[in-house]
């Protein structure tokens, strides 16, 4: 998923977020506002991991993300 849907679907995201980073305030939530590199490094200041544990969790979550979104996809087109 890159940057620019991310943030367009920020507010259906922000949930899916909370759900898989329960620590993230919705302040961090807020300045975070889609943006990929601020996620990695809310996610190093709330749990205390490395830039790099810290961009694959994003990656995975993303890659989920977007198989969610085409499985929706296809129901609504079926």
């Amino acid at each position: 998923m890159n940057e620019a849907i991310m943030k367009g679907n920020w507010k259906e995201m922000k949930g899916k977020v909370r759900e898989q980073w329960g620590k993230l305030t919705d302040d961090d939530l807020d300045v975070i506002a889609g943006k990929r590199d601020q996620l990695v490094g809310k996610l190093q200041q709330s749990y205390g991991k490395t830039k790099e544990d810290a961009e694959k969790e994003v990656a995975a979550f993303e890659q989920r993300a977007d198989l969610s979104n085409a499985s929706q996809t296809e129901r609504v087109g079926a």
